[in-house]
């Protein structure tokens, strides 16, 4: 493993894309990150991963996302300072998921010798949008393919397409639980995206719309980023 404390290449590609549970922020930066030929870094992968393997960190984390705490600043911090010393984050990389919180952004601006180089996608979608995406998802327990009543829904009715087990939607997912997730995310990431206003090339998308054009926009912003 490269040394924790390496620091990102001027030139690598640096992308952070901010935008509210259900605002398809995931899909979009596999995708973006397999364009680019770069990794897509996932906090949430990494600690499932962690917690999975049993690795130290994992040890740290699992009891409090066990309880469903947050995990703290420092220990995401110190989770991707180690990824992005990494050898194929040596072009750049694309953040899934983090910075959530400032603490973490100014733990990632350490990380980079030239900040506003970063490139930092917002997806917007309305609130009620962001309802109906989350609240319309369901899970299978078995095999844990993902549907959607309205946007993917499942070939027979509440029945996994894949092994035919009965479908669940998770506790996250419930609506009162959505509307408190959101306004968890308002009241974190609102002083964030003031952040990267005058510290990076900060790019409203309307994700709102298909992927395919939400895509084009991304592509876009890249090719011509300072």
């Amino acid at each position: 493993m490269a040394a924790a404390n390496a620091r990102v290449g001027a030139d690598a590609v640096r992308v952070i894309i901010l935008g509210a549970p259900g605002a398809g922020k995931g899909t979009q930066a596999a995708r973006l990150a397999a364009h680019l030929g770069v990794p897509k870094i996932s906090t949430g992968e990494m600690l499932r991963t962690a917690v999975a393997k049993k690795t130290p960190l994992g040890e740290k984390v699992h009891p409090v996302m066990e309880k469903g705490n947050l995990v703290p600043d420092e220990l995401l911090v110190a989770l991707v300072r180690e990824r992005i010393a990494e050898p194929d984050c040596d072009r750049g990389f694309v953040l899934d998921g983090f910075p959530r919180t400032l603490p973490q952004a100014l733990g990632l601006e350490e990380m980079s010798e030239r900040p506003r180089a970063w490139v930092v996608f917002d997806f917007e979608v309305p609130r009620e949008e962001l309802m109906k995406r989350l609240s319309g998802r369901r899970w299978c327990p078995t095999c844990q393919a993902t549907f959607h009543l309205l946007n993917n829904p499942p070939r027979r009715e509440g029945t996994c397409d894949e092994c035919g087990t009965r479908l669940i939607q998770r506790e996250d997912d419930h609506e009162s639980v959505v509307a408190q997730r959101l306004h968890e995310y308002d009241e974190s990431t609102f002083p964030l995206i003031e952040y990267y206003r005058t510290r990076a090339r900060m790019i409203p998308i309307d994700a709102n719309r298909p992927m395919d054009v939400v895509f084009g926009d991304l592509l876009l912003a890249i090719e011509v980023r300072a």
